[in-house]
């Protein structure tokens, strides 16, 4: 394996510039410069096989999403940014979302940077605690973080409506691979389907829809499996919370934890939150 020194070379308004070479173990041939803002990064590569990365990889569309974030939302929030930077980030929600692009937690709630920590996976799935394991869920790993490093005040599992993994398990689907990776981690939703009791024929969309309310109880009995979360729910520093998204609604349910229902959330109000960034805007 040939080296990469990787030159990183930060250009400010007062001209002053810092340098720093890395070197990795990895064996590209090409040259690189991206600008980033004030700032010029040069990567720089040495060796002899063709390693193909420049601009004209990368989407256009995050390349243009890019450039609007970073002279919009980037500037008139650059102060925020800069204390995250310097003071690190303290979000006090937790959420567990589905990797389907339609349903962004940050989004659905309009969060800032730095407000929420988001851990997405197929179907929203928090697996049972299970220290022995040999690998460790990447879930679990996250959760562990934020429970523990972060100290969460609030974890959300976030269900969704048009659950692709929901009906991958539900209707029995093939594999899309060898590996049957999807199959595998949805197998994981089979108390929950237990939970429901046999299948009435020709209900599938109502049944797929029982079995998405389902999986996320089931995620919120896993995550009383792990000890820490166990300690700080019953020391009443930490609040568990089940959610619902539709897609094509837009309408939010939120769990009662008295009665296990999902009602939906007052949208008639408006959000304090949405308030104060008014005022500060103005």
């Amino acid at each position: 394996m040939r080296q990469v020194a990787i030159q990183l070379t930060s250009t400010r308004d007062d001209q002053r510039s810092t340098t720093q070479e890395r070197a990795f173990d990895q064996c590209p041939s090409r040259v690189a410069a991206f600008g980033v803002g004030q700032r010029l990064i040069h990567l720089i590569f040495l060796g002899t096989r063709s390693f193909e990365i420049g601009v004209g990889m990368f989407p256009d569309r995050l390349t243009q999403g890019y450039q609007s974030f970073l002279g919009g939302r980037f500037q008139s929030e650059r102060q925020r940014y800069e204390t995250l930077a310097e003071r690190g980030q303290k979000p006090e929600i937790l959420i567990f979302g589905c990797v389907d692009s339609r349903v962004s937690p940050e989004v659905i709630f309009d969060a800032a940077p730095g407000e929420l920590l988001v851990v997405r996976n197929v179907a929203n799935l928090v697996p049972p605690y299970e220290p022995d394991r040999e690998f460790q869920h990447g879930t679990s790993a996250a959760l562990e973080f934020g429970v523990q490093a972060l100290r969460v005040k609030h974890i959300v599992v976030l269900g969704h409506a048009l659950c692709g993994g929901i009906r991958a398990f539900a209707d029995e689907m093939e594999p899309l691979s060898p590996g049957d990776f999807i199959g595998r981690w949805m197998s994981q939703i089979e108390p929950a389907a237990r939970g429901l009791g046999p299948r009435t024929p020709g209900d599938d969309l109502v049944y797929r829809q029982r079995l998405e309310f389902a999986s996320v109880e089931l995620s919120l009995r896993n995550l009383m499996t792990f000890p820490c979360v166990q300690i700080l729910v019953a020391r009443g520093k930490l609040r568990l919370h089940g959610a619902y998204f539709g897609v094509s609604s837009g309408r939010l349910l939120v769990r009662d934890p008295e009665t296990g229902t999902f009602e939906p959330v007052d949208e008639g109000k408006a959000s304090p939150l949405a308030m104060l960034r008014c005022e500060e805007e103005g």
